[in-house]
């Protein structure tokens, strides 16, 4: 069981670093966006961008997973038990409807029907549920990740179905993140977290380097940072245009 007041620092590390990397690559896609990027980037068929996109998400779901490792501390609890999980999950739906609804104000022709904090939500949930499988989970995730390259069919094309990551023609959207295959990498972030938890529990508790620490802070504020980083920059964007600064 967890320790009274233990914090688990160098997870915390790890998700603030997937959020740095957020943080620059979404600034990197304000600027061009706003034409203060010369030459003009192709964020969505770029390898150099696409690549980055993909590691981000990667590192922000296979977080989330070693997070529902820590919360479940080597115990199987159900979702509709657990008011501590159903509050921070409408936390993240929650701030999801937001996403959406100021994505449509900025690209009503590309708007975010279902990124990442959408995904999440479902995939926390679907975790949770899988969570008694054990080591079931282990080729479940491997067929996940497995199943968008061979199971794609036209009928996922409607945009009810397209969450599930089996449409032939990717959403035109802003962000995309599926529940197939990325619930794959949520779930090896679980099994990763089980067995560091029960053999390395250091790796994912131990102390950091006073230099990493900010890190650490910040990924206890993940989400917050995540909601607030994108209307700064493009509210600084925005303002620096007007009084002239570019």
């Amino acid at each position: 069981m967890k320790p009274p007041g233990e914090r688990f620092d160098r997870l915390d590390a790890l998700r603030g670093c997937a959020i740095v990397w957020m943080a620059a690559f979404h600034f990197c896609f304000d600027l061009n966006h706003f034409g203060l990027w010369d030459p003009r980037q192709f964020f969505t068929r770029d390898p150099f961008w696409t690549t980055q996109r993909t590691g981000i998400v990667t590192m922000f779901i296979f977080c989330a997973g070693l997070a529902q490792a820590v919360a479940l501390r080597g115990e199987v609890a159900w979702p509709r038990l657990d008011r501590r999980f159903w509050r921070r999950w409408s936390q993240v739906a929650g701030c999801a409807v937001l996403v959406s609804a100021g994505s449509a104000l900025m690209f009503p022709q590309s708007w975010i029907a279902f990124g990442v904090l959408h995904g999440i939500a479902v995939m926390l949930v679907l975790l949770r549920l899988l969570a008694p499988l054990g080591t079931w989970l282990l080729p479940l995730a491997g067929l996940a990740i497995a199943l968008p390259h061979f199971a794609r069919h036209a009928v996922f094309d409607a945009p009810w179905l397209s969450w599930t990551g089996l449409p032939l023609r990717k959403p035109f959207t802003e962000d995309y993140v599926p529940v197939l295959p990325w619930i794959g990498v949520m779930l090896l972030g679980f099994l990763a977290g089980r067995w560091l938890l029960a053999h390395r529990r250091v790796a994912l508790a131990g102390a950091v380097p006073a230099a990493v620490k900010p890190l650490a802070v910040l990924g206890r504020f993940s989400l917050s940072f995540y909601m607030l980083h994108q209307p700064v920059f493009i509210g600084g964007l925005m303002g620096g245009r007007q009084l002239g600064w570019w």
